[in-house]
C-alpha cells in the first residue's frame, strides 16, 4: 500500500474503501503479534518502522521508513516509530463459542469508551461485542489505541440491528435506572446484555419489543446516571463474581 493511501486509513471512509485499518506504537504491535500466532488472517499485516525499530523482530513483511515518512502517515502527534497496515477481514467473527455471552451496545458514540468496554471483555474472556448501526466505528484509531489490544482478542460483529437479537437470543437482559440490581441472582441468566448509547439509551418501545429484563446498578441518587463503559465493566464483572 502506497503511503498517501496509508495516511487516508485515518478516515472511516477510506478505511472501508481499502479494508485496512492503522495500529501503532510498541504494545499494540506486541498485542497484534500474540493474537497472529491463533489467527493466521493477521499475518497478512504490514509493518512499518523507523530506523530505530529497524531491528523488531515480527511475522510481517517490514518496510524501514523515514521519522518524517512515520509523521505523515501516523496518527498520533508524537509516534513511536512503528506502525502496522491491518487487514480487517482478518477480524470477521467467528462461531460463537459454547457458553459465550453476546454484549450489545445501540448506538455507542465514544470511541473511548467502546475501546476501553473491549478490553474489558478482553480480560473477562467469554463475550462477543455486538455493535449496532450507526455506532462509532471499532476501527477507528482512538477505539484501537484505547482498547491496547483487545480489539484482537474480542469477537465482534457491526451493524447487528436492535430487532434481530430476538431470534438469536432467548433471554435478553438491559440496563435501566428502574429494574432489577445486578446483585442478584437472575442477572447471571441470560444470553444477549443490551447498553444504549451514552445519552439516549434505548427506545422504550424497542426494549418493550425485544422483551428484555430490566437490572439496574444501585446508587444513592445523588447524579443521574454511571458513565457507559463503567455500567459494563461493573455488569461484566458482576457475571464473573
Amino acid at each position: 500500500m502506497k503511503l498517501d493511501d496509508i495516511k487516508k486509513l485515518q478516515q472511516k471512509k477510506y478505511r472501508a474503501e481499502f479494508g485496512h485499518f492503522l495500529v501503532e506504537g510498541e504494545h499494540l504491535l506486541q498485542e497484534l503479534q500474540k493474537a497472529a500466532v491463533h489467527n493466521p488472517a493477521l499475518l497478512g499485516s504490514q509493518l512499518y518502522v523507523t530506523a530505530a525499530h529497524e531491528h523488531w523482530q515480527s511475522p510481517f513483511k517490514t518496510q524501514v521508513i523515514s521519522d518524517r515518512q512515520m509523521a505523515q502517515i501516523a496518527d498520533t502527534q508524537t509516534p513511536q516509530g512503528i506502525l502496522a497496515v491491518v487487514p480487517m477481514a482478518a477480524l470477521a467473527p467467528v462461531a460463537a463459542a459454547p457458553g459465550e455471552r453476546a454484549i450489545y451496545l445501540h448506538e455507542i458514540q465514544d470511541p473511548g469508551n467502546l475501546g476501553t468496554i473491549l478490553r474489558t471483555l478482553a480480560w473477562f474472556g467469554g463475550f462477543r461485542c455486538l455493535l449496532s448501526p450507526g455506532s462509532v466505528d471499532p476501527y477507528n484509531p482512538k477505539v484501537v489505541r484505547s482498547s491496547m489490544g483487545a480489539i484482537f482478542h474480542t469477537p465482534m460483529e457491526l451493524d447487528v440491528e436492535l430487532d434481530a437479537l430476538r431470534p438469536r437470543f432467548a433471554r435478553i437482559a438491559c440496563l435501566d435506572m428502574q429494574g432489577e440490581p445486578v446483585q442478584s441472582a437472575r442477572f447471571n441468566a441470560f444470553d444477549c446484555y443490551l447498553f444504549g448509547n451514552e445519552a439516549r439509551g434505548v427506545p422504550r418501545e424497542q426494549l418493550n419489543a425485544l422483551g428484555a429484563q430490566p437490572f439496574t446498578i444501585p446508587g444513592c441518587g445523588a447524579i443521574e446516571s454511571l458513565n457507559l463503559a463503567t455500567t459494563v465493566n461493573m455488569c461484566t464483572y458482576e457475571l464473573n463474581r
